[in-house]
């Protein structure tokens, strides 16, 4: 989940692959604003075909945060 979670931002938000580490910040260390954010729900969303709840969203922090949710509703 994880690699797939960094191909997508270094595809579509041309991220630095090396900068990219479960503990990463989504805004403080990637630098991502709240439209990149919602580009990348969306993106999750298309590619993993799941809907993630706008309800659940401040809950990303680091990339771990979205892995970690990602994958509860993989299962």
């Amino acid at each position: 989940m994880f690699e797939t979670l960094k191909n997508l931002l270094v595809e579509e938000l041309q991220l630095d692959p090396d900068e990219i580490t479960m503990e990463a910040e989504l805004a403080n260390d990637l630098g991502i604003n709240s439209i990149e954010l919602a580009d990348l729900i969306m993106l999750c969303e298309d590619r993993f075909g799941i809907e993630i709840q706008d309800d659940d969203i401040h809950k990303f922090v680091t990339i771990g945060d979205v892995v970690g949710y990602l994958e509860t509703l993989e299962k």
